[in-house]
């Protein structure tokens, strides 16, 4: 995983995603060989001393973050965090302050309990809570699960935003492929806690025969891509991740009459 950059960690069920996502900032220490990060490094069996660096680096939302909001206010609860890590009261007020609207939350909100909020609400003073910390690196371990697609949408672009905007490492773990299609720049592979496959989405979603084996899926864009290949007997030169490339090439080859209808 490179610095600034937005990874896909995709895998079926039970291939290791979780518990790699647990050892990014230490929630689980190795038992065998070692975690490098930065310039530290985590060996298997040697006592550990001062995590809280690494992890104050390292955010992580996990599913349902809003299962974990207990303040009684919207801003103590972003608060909490940057206070735990020894930031003063003022300043973690005013980064709560700032969040809410970098979240998409009216500030007006700040003194109401969490618990009167909106699902989607909620998870965002949840996520809130984790940007104050002021981490380089943002975990995401399936951040839209149980969101209505309107939602699922907003909270995709929101990390996008900052990741290009506050220029955060992101780790995406996730089974939609629409989302690593859409979004990243590398794509890791695992299963039966093995790395089977690293690189571009586009050029791994292109080789069919691997995608099959690892058994992921494709991007719903590509899956339409490839029934009108087989239907049409054309294999194209391109492989359209989004449904806005699909369309795209559509909308040009139709015109210029190379793709049969």
């Amino acid at each position: 995983m490179k610095d600034g950059e937005y990874t896909a960690i995709v895998g079926r069920t039970g291939s290791g995603k979780s518990t790699l996502l647990q050892h990014l900032n230490v929630i689980l220490e190795p038992t065998e060989g070692r975690i490098i990060f930065d310039s530290r490094t985590i060996i298997a069996g040697q006592k550990q001393k001062n995590l809280k660096a690494i992890r104050q680096k390292i955010g992580v939302v996990f599913q349902f973050p809003e299962s974990q909001l207990f303040e009684e206010t919207v801003v103590k609860d972003i608060m909490f965090g940057p206070m735990n890590f020894g930031v003063s009261k003022a300043e973690a007020k005013e980064r709560a302050l700032a969040l809410l609207n970098v979240v998409g939350l009216p500030e007006a909100i700040a003194e109401s309990s969490p618990f009167e909020l909106s699902g989607g609400q909620m998870r965002r003073v949840a996520i809130a809570g984790v940007l104050a910390m002021e981490p380089s690196i943002l975990v995401l371990d399936e951040p839209t699960a149980g969101l209505d697609p309107r939602g699922r949408a907003e909270m995709m672009a929101l990390f996008y935003r900052l990741h290009k905007e506050k220029g955060l490492t992101i780790v995406l773990v996730t089974h939609n492929m629409d989302d690593v299609a859409a979004y990243a720049d590398a794509m890791i592979v695992l299963r039966n806690g093995e790395i089977e496959a690293v690189g571009e989405p586009r050029a791994l979603f292109a080789q069919d025969e691997q995608v099959n084996a690892l058994a992921i899926g494709q991007p719903s864009a590509l899956s339409l891509q490839r029934r009108l290949e087989e239907q049409t007997g054309e294999r194209w030169p391109v492989t359209c991740l989004t449904r806005q490339e699909l369309s795209d090439y559509l909308t040009l080859h139709w015109k210029e009459g190379t793709v049969s209808e």
